[in-house]
């Protein structure tokens, strides 16, 4: 973890790459969980590394942000981290990696040269957040969507998954990855999510798929209308139903990400 001086005081700042195949659900998972953190007083920063630059959108009630490779590409040495970091919902820090023209070009490149940029521009020091998401797809393990969990940008990775079968191999690749970068003291394996899909069993598959990859469960979301209500009207949850009891699994969850 990184440990930074202001003042006599010493903060430390969580680095957490979250990964999820497409469509399960991560992204409003990140953003929700940023929200509940930001309520109880942390400083937030998501950075979306996902090509299809959406990660933050719930954030900014539907907003699609300039990315980095888009500000890079209009201002090169010029760019500063106004242009591309935006503040959303409650102060949640908001940054989108972006990616290429489909089909020209590694997607995961752009996740690579957004982190790069981050770093050079000192974000971490300037903004100065006590915790940082990275947003990360999780269906292709290419060395660009395995940048977060490399190199010192993250130190704690959490899987969302389901007890379906593509979501538990997105889950196992990363799990595989990770132990891949074990030896050179990177990222550790902290904990699966699930997300729950109403299938039978779907507990027990899920906790035995955690132990079969050396991690545990640390906390279950529900499948809930009022997510999809509020997807619908590109916010989270927090702000538009906050009595809900999606919320109060949200708030559990954020719960034990801070006690691990």
């Amino acid at each position: 973890m990184d440990k930074r001086t202001n003042g006599e005081s010493e903060k430390t700042m969580r680095k957490i790459a979250i990964y999820g195949k497409g469509g399960i659900g991560k992204s409003t998972t990140v953003s929700n969980l940023a929200v509940v953190l930001s309520l109880r007083g942390s400083k937030v920063m998501v950075i979306g590394c996902d090509p299809k630059a959406d990660s933050t959108k719930l954030l900014l009630g539907g907003k699609r942000i300039k990315t980095v490779l888009q500000a890079l590409e209009e201002k090169e040495d010029e760019l500063t981290l106004e242009d591309i970091v935006y503040e959303g919902y409650h102060g949640v820090l908001c940054v989108e990696s972006g990616g290429p023209t489909p089909g020209l070009g590694c997607a995961g490149r752009g996740v690579v040269t957004a982190l790069e940029h981050l770093e050079g521009l000192n974000a971490y020091e300037v903004y100065r957040p006590d915790i940082v998401f990275y947003d990360v797809l999780g269906d292709v393990v290419c060395g660009g969507f395995t940048m977060p969990i490399r190199k010192g940008f993250a130190k704690e990775v959490y899987v969302i998954s389901s007890a379906e079968m593509m979501a538990l191999y997105a889950a196992d690749n990363i799990a595989q990855a990770i132990r891949n970068f074990g030896s050179r003291g990177y990222a550790k394996l902290s904990g699966l999510i699930h997300i729950s899909r109403n299938i039978d069993n779907e507990d027990e598959i899920v906790a035995r798929a955690a132990r079969e990859i050396g991690t545990q469960v640390i906390g279950k979301l529900s499948r809930s209308k009022t997510v999809q209500d509020a997807d619908q009207q590109q916010k989270t949850v927090h702000e538009l139903f906050p009595d809900s009891q999606i919320v109060k699994e949200y708030q559990a969850i954020a719960s034990a990400l801070l006690k691990s």
